[in-house]
């Protein structure tokens, strides 16, 4: 094998009437290789190639083939090889008989559909028991005339087939469909997929549309009474240790210092001391309500429980929201495995009743997730100016549990503790340390807040 390198050198020199210059060099090296480098080059490239379209007709086959369609294509495959192989005639009447099917099936996949789908929700925020309507509206925009299809829309974790049938250009088709809402969560609408197969199964071509629309669902509440002649303050808070120059609560007086406002002079002292005073007050504290939500687990009974003292959290997050107050809604965060030191808790969003809910709706129990005595401690010592606490849980945590968790908030923190335990009669029981109220079921919450229970 032979060789022959050729080298070619370029200079480039430019220069200037100042006697400055620059160069630039480039050198160009080529190698001509001999007849077998070129073949060893060509078998390299020609097996590229090769791998690529064998790996694109195995995708081909992937998303076009059914299982079934698989066992039709082995028969196929089998019969050829038994009756080369044996001689065998009943071997060759079922590798025709396979042929016979793929070639008849292939036709129903060929070509493309020109649609135009859009799925028009009447609503993406519900409350659990409900049901949503929709509309997909199906639109033949190509040239020609398209044959039946199915579009598949995800639903959650199930799916809905609409069928559509053989569509005109320029035609559309409308099909209505019902999203049932049973339960709290989140549901995703999408990626709907247009497809298309052979009456047998053997053969199917789907194109998909990635949008995908999202349905907040949110837990069932009730109307809490108002909390405003309770035991929550607001304007009128308790006063503070905090010494501010503005508030409610006045608290002594002091000399004039530069700065202050002519609004804040005590006259009467002013007179009796002859020197310039002025009112100096003490800062209240505005009510802050905190609701602590269970989400371990081993807390509930069962998934009704659980549900039950989701909605009895956010109902009252809800109407403390509505009256425009300082509202605190907490709870665990998930906790990987193997890591019992780590203690990590999240908040809802409380700007708007909507937010809100929709962070109710995203809401799960799980075995990883701090117990309610540890969320407590963490909000205790990350949120300030706590008024009242309400630690909802389910019928499976003692009450000790729950004492102990009460003492982690401070001393001037109301605590009451919401047990849901369905089926049972409502009850309150009082101790030194919360308030421990039990309900049987959802609608007891707002029936012993109107009788005064807290108050």
């Amino acid at each position: 094998m032979s060789h022959t390198t050729e080298s070619r050198v370029t200079r480039t020199v430019a220069g200037t009437g100042t006697g400055t210059r620059t160069s630039t060099v480039t050198r160009y090296d080529r190698t001509r290789r001999g007849g077998f480098g070129g073949a060893v080059r060509g078998v390299r490239r020609g097996t590229v190639v090769g791998w690529r379209a064998l790996r694109a007709f195995a995708g081909l086959l992937r998303e076009t083939v059914s299982g079934a369609g698989l066992l039709v294509i082995a028969g196929l495959l089998l019969g050829i090889i038994s009756g080369i192989a044996f001689g065998w005639v009943e071997a060759w009447a079922i590798a025709a008989i396979a042929l016979t099917l793929i070639v008849l099936c292939i036709p129903f996949v060929l070509g493309t559909h020109d649609y135009a789908i859009a799925l028009a929700l009447d609503r993406d925020r519900v409350v659990a028991g409900t049901d949503i309507s929709a509309m997909l509206d199906v639109r033949n925009v190509g040239k020609r005339f398209s044959l039946p299809g199915v579009v598949d829309v995800p639903i959650g974790e199930g799916l809905v087939e609409a069928h559509i049938p053989l569509l005109r250009a320029g035609v559309a088709h409308r099909e209505s469909l019902t999203i049932a809402a049973r339960h709290r969560g989140i549901i995703d609408v999408g990626p709907m997929a247009v497809g298309r197969g052979d009456p047998v199964g053997l053969l199917r071509r789907e194109v998909a549309w990635p949008d995908v629309q999202r349905i907040h669902v949110h837990p069932i509440t009730v109307p809490i009474p108002s909390t405003s002649a309770g035991l929550i303050r607001d304007l009128e808070g308790t006063p503070s240790t905090t010494l501010v120059d503005a508030d409610l609560s006045f608290h002594a007086v002091r000399e004039y210092v530069v700065g202050d406002s002519q609004r804040h002079v005590h006259w009467k002292s002013t007179a009796k001391t002859g020197t310039l005073m002025v009112r100096q007050y003490e800062e209240s504290r505005h009510a802050r309500i905190a609701i602590l939500l269970d989400l371990d687990a081993d807390s509930y009974e069962s998934d009704d429980e659980f549900e039950t003292s989701v909605s009895a959290a956010a109902s009252l997050a809800l109407q403390g929201v509505r009256e425009g107050r300082d509202v605190l809604i907490a709870m665990s965060n998930r906790i990987p495995e193997h890591s019992a030191d780590v203690q990590s808790i999240r908040t809802l969003p409380t700007v708007t009743p909507r937010k809100m809910l929709d962070g109710f709706s995203g809401v799960d129990a799980d075995e990883h997730m701090m117990r309610i005595e540890a969320v407590t401690a963490l909000t205790a010592q990350s949120f300030s100016d706590l008024s009242i606490a309400f630690l909802c849980t389910g019928s499976r945590i003692p009450l000790k549990r729950l004492q102990q968790a009460a003492v982690k908030l401070p001393s001037a923190v109301e605590s009451v503790a919401v047990r849901s335990e369905l089926g049972q009669e409502p009850s309150l029981r009082t101790s030194r340390e919360l308030i421990v109220m039990t309900l049987g079921a959802l609608g007891d919450l707002s029936h012993m807040l109107a009788r005064g229970v807290l108050r």
